[in-house]
């Protein structure tokens, strides 16, 4: 959980539950892939939050729905950063601001 209490959303689910689903008719992984010229596997692992999008995918994505790149990759970025939030030891935070605290202190001496 973050420090708002939501969990970290993969790029891929906003695909899936933003665009692909609302689609008239709702769009599958193989149909969009043949749409973007990319293996289905691809758009298929990346809505099962297997696989990021990268900036290639990000192009082709934001061609289709006519967004732009920097939507899809500030949704992959975001993604991972959460992640990394979460992931970082409270004890390695915790030495971190000490090390920062103290190099400050002997910084003003």
């Amino acid at each position: 959980m973050m420090k708002n209490g939501m969990r970290p959303v993969h790029p891929g689910e906003i695909l899936l539950e933003e665009f692909m689903k609302p689609s008239a008719p709702p769009l599958n992984a193989n149909t969009l892939a043949k749409a973007l010229d990319v293996p289905a596997n691809r758009i298929t692992a990346i809505i099962k939050g297997q696989r990021g999008i990268t900036g290639d995918t990000a192009v082709r994505l934001a061609t289709f729905f006519n967004t732009t790149a920097e939507f899809w990759m500030n949704l992959q970025k975001t993604y991972e950063l959460r992640l990394a939030e979460q992931a970082l030891p409270g004890r390695v935070r915790k030495h971190i601001e000490e090390c920062r605290e103290a190099l400050a202190s002997a910084s003003s001496l």
